[in-house]
């Protein structure tokens, strides 16, 4: 799963700005960790100069702008990508770190990409020129940009077929933070619930075991008394350090069936795989199918870009599970449909309102003529020469039949209900848009997340009956 941290990069004390970018850059592309340099490239710099040229394009931005600041000055950002262990090659990778930062800068900002290797995961470490091509601005940490990076970084991976993080806490947690969610765990008790699982495999043989533990992403280091090094550990931990029952000769014993194993400290709950719904595993399950066939038949059929969005959507809502987002969205439909009928109910009742109140106007504007036709015995003439009026009355007439009112209103107070009707409306049509584009972004999720996973309509009935 890939997750990212930005950390700007300030001149400090004792040191020029130039010593502080020569010294992360020389530290990012350190041969031992990025394939003798195979692994470092740049954008609009050289990487084997990118110190200088960052630091000549921080004078032509002085000179430009006459903005020169302190010791807090911002030269340069930090930019670390890592990925989950196995998941990706070191080309790939470095492909990534160079789309993302490309993307977060808009492409107006140098950088430069190093991908180191010398981890059980794959990470970058990506330094990008806080002064832009053009010598014209800075780039700025605005707030909440870990947040505006994560997003874009997820939508990078997902469009490239790779896992992301679920439910990201967006406050820079390490790579090493995010996995399983048990840093408040030490070294040794990770190690400790990972002999614990390993143990629950039942391994026939000691190198059984120790093969598990190389599974789990452990560099193992000797036979006898075997060392284990793993996530972010700086050395190895030997097994006779850890206490009762996970020495080499206890292990042992156990695998040989003249001992049971006795866990040192039960697993915390989000230690472990949680046994439930989740849309997101879902999603990744069909990435991790991602480099045969079916997942490029699929991939033609789908836009990895809304996909992306929609995976978003899920984490900023926290809708991991599918019952949970067609609750959601059956009743975003239903306060959408319950809005939008009591605003055509009062667009209705007001054109009632407007229709009957000219009516009574009408009538009454023309009852004398109609009275005096009435009086006239229903002259032909007396209609010849008042026919617009008279037809204008009839009309009136029959219009209060055919709606049923014997008695009627004044103007005053169909005026008063159209008022008191027109303001109910209006205040209600910020919640009507709200719940319409609420519907809208669920149901489009709802949809997506079914075209990815392949949930049927038959199946959606099928799983309502059953409830």
């Amino acid at each position: 799963m890939a997750t990212t941290r930005l950390i700007p990069l300030h001149v400090g004390e004792g040191r020029s700005a130039g010593t502080a970018i020569r010294d992360i850059i020389e530290y990012v592309e350190n041969p031992d960790k990025t394939d003798g340099f195979q692994l470092v490239t740049g954008y609009q710099c050289d990487s084997r100069s990118a110190d200088m040229e960052f630091m000549f394009a921080k004078k032509l931005y002085e000179q430009k702008t006459g903005r020169v600041r302190g010791r807090d000055n911002v030269i340069a950002y930090h930019l670390r990508q890592s990925f989950a262990p196995g998941e990706i090659t070191p080309e790939e990778a470095n492909r990534l770190g160079r789309e993302l930062a490309k993307r977060f800068t808009k492409g107006r900002h140098a950088f430069v990409v190093a991908t180191h290797i010398d981890k059980h995961h794959i990470h970058n470490h990506i330094i990008i020129n806080s002064v832009a091509l053009d010598n014209s601005r800075k780039l700025r940490n605005f707030w909440g940009s870990f947040r505006a990076i994560q997003r874009l970084n997820d939508t990078v991976c997902i469009e490239n077929g790779y896992s992301i993080v679920e439910l990201p806490q967006f406050k820079g947690k390490s790579y090493n933070k995010w996995e399983g969610d048990v840093s408040r765990l030490s070294h040794r008790d990770r190690l400790c619930l990972a002999i614990d699982d390993a143990l629950s495999q039942k391994p026939r043989t000691f190198d059984a075991f120790l093969a598990i533990m190389k599974q789990k992403g452990y560099e193992v280091k000797g036979t006898a008394n075997p060392s284990f090094r793993g996530g972010l550990q700086k050395r190895g931990i030997r097994m006779d350090t850890l206490g009762s029952g996970y020495s080499a000769e206890e292990i042992k014993a156990v695998l040989a069936g003249k001992a049971k194993h006795t866990p040192k400290r039960q697993a915390p709950v989000s230690a472990l795989p949680k046994k439930q719904n989740n849309l997101l595993i879902d999603i990744q399950a069909k990435l991790a199918e991602g480099k045969g066939a079916g997942y490029a038949n699929w991939a033609k059929r789908y836009n990895l870009k809304q996909m992306a969005q929609t995976v978003a959507f899920l984490q900023d809502h926290g809708l991991m599970d599918y019952e949970v987002l067609s609750e959601k969205a059956s009743l975003a439909a239903e306060k959408y449909h319950r809005l939008s009928d009591e605003i055509r109910s009062a667009e209705q009742r007001l054109a009632e309102i407007a229709a009957l109140e000219k009516s009574i106007v009408d009538y009454a504007k023309t009852r004398d003529t109609y009275v005096a036709y009435r009086k006239a015995g229903y002259s032909k003439a007396f209609r010849a020469e008042h026919e617009s009026d008279i037809l204008l009355h009839q009309a009136a007439k029959n219009y209060f039949d055919s709606i049923g009112v014997k008695k009627l209103p004044t103007v005053k107070s169909l005026k008063a209900e159209y008022a008191e009707l027109l303001a109910k409306k209006k205040a209600a049509y910020p919640e009507y848009r709200k719940s319409r584009d609420e519907m809208r972004e669920l149901l489009t999720a709802k949809a997506n997340v079914e075209q990815i996973l392949g949930i049927t309509r038959k199946e959606n009935l099928s799983q309502e009956k059953s409830k």
